[in-house]
């Protein structure tokens, strides 16, 4: 089940355990330099307004009522991440497992490949949460990732174009799969729970919340280079319930449009990066030594940048791309582990 709730997506899974639910909020954020450099975690602004397709009628084109999910705003240009959050079982020491997966247009964002179903360890096609508590872009490498930036569909600056070569799906798919209850109470005996979720700051969560034409839909695109490490699985396949799963599509209107399909305004514009980090306000970097990253996707890996395909096109896709060097930056560490150093 999939519920639309505050501007977040929550999957719930009663029947598998009364307690397995998931909350996926979509983060407005800073878009990075598209540069050379490598950048660590911005912060999360608030999240995107989320609102059902099927509220929309034929105010949206057919294809997104096909679907069906959820819609919302983007800026051309502009940036997002994905954050993950259950429910502390305080009794089991932990929150309920899921194995989630992400595409965009899809094109699976941890593998690169085509969306097929089902969930596959070589390559890891998934993400685990807990454990995984966000995702902001394209994993090209191990640690490393390209941001997740909303460009016109039918543009060529896509993951899914560069790769399928056709601008036809747009949009985010995510589809969550529970852990077995059986696994879930074998692996997790009763007992206090010792350490909560991370949660990456969000500033703020206040903000302001015709037919679609072509080009009003968006995809994302490979933006700036980012440090983060998407997780390696540590349970077995066999650990996750396939028979139990939910998924939904989630379509990207240009914010131009969102008034005519909602009569609400969409968001206002986020700062610049140079705006953010000339304020003195705080950058992340979260890691846990204790588990091992994937390696990144050789697909996703090969794709141009936003800025390195409108040199290509002679185009300048992205305004104020000023580098930048952030001065403050807070540090996560998993389960707020002490560091041993040399006596």
């Amino acid at each position: 089940m999939i519920e639309l709730k505050d501007d977040t997506l929550r999957f719930s899974f009663p029947e598998v355990h009364p307690r397995a639910s998931l909350t996926v909020a979509f983060e407005r954020t800073l878009r990075i330099p598209d540069d050379e450099r490598t950048y660590d975690l911005p912060p999360g602004l608030g999240c995107f307004p989320l609102r059902h397709v099927d509220d929309a009628g034929a105010r949206v084109p057919a294809t997104w009522r096909e679907h069906g999910g959820v819609m919302l705003p983007m800026y051309q240009a502009e940036a997002m991440w994905l954050c993950f959050q259950g429910g502390e079982i305080s009794e089991r020491q932990t929150e309920y497992p899921f194995a989630i997966r992400v595409a965009a247009g899809k094109i699976d964002a941890v593998t690169g490949k085509s969306w097929e179903p089902g969930l596959t360890r070589r390559p890891q096609n998934y993400m685990v949460y807990p454990g995984q508590p966000w995702l902001d872009g394209y994993v090209v490498a191990k640690g490393l990732i390209r941001q997740f930036v909303a460009m016109p569909l039918g543009a060529g600056y896509t993951a899914e174009e560069q790769l399928s070569g056709r601008p036809e799906h747009g949009g985010l798919q995510l589809q969550v799969y529970p852990m077995k209850r059986e696994v879930f109470e074998r692996r997790f005996p009763e007992g206090p729970m010792e350490t909560g979720p991370i949660h990456r700051i969000v500033l703020s969560k206040e903000g302001p919340r015709a037919h679609v034409a072509s080009g009003m839909v968006l995809g994302l695109a490979p933006g700036g280079r980012m440090r983060q490490q998407i997780f390696a699985d540590t349970f077995d396949l066999a650990d996750w319930d396939l028979s139990h799963s939910s998924r939904c599509f989630v379509h990207l209107a240009n914010s131009l449009v969102w008034r005519a399909i909602t009569g609400e305004a969409p968001p206002t514009v986020p700062p610049t990066a140079a705006e953010y980090t000339r304020a003195g306000l705080p950058w992340f970097d979260y890691y846990d030594d204790s588990r091992t990253p994937v390696p990144g996707s050789e697909e996703l890996a090969r794709l141009l940048s936003v800025m390195e395909m409108g040199a290509r096109k002679g185009e300048v896709p992205l305004p104020e791309n000023e580098a930048v060097a952030p001065e403050r930056v807070v540090v996560y560490r998993a389960g707020n582990r002490v560091r041993e150093g040399a006596f």
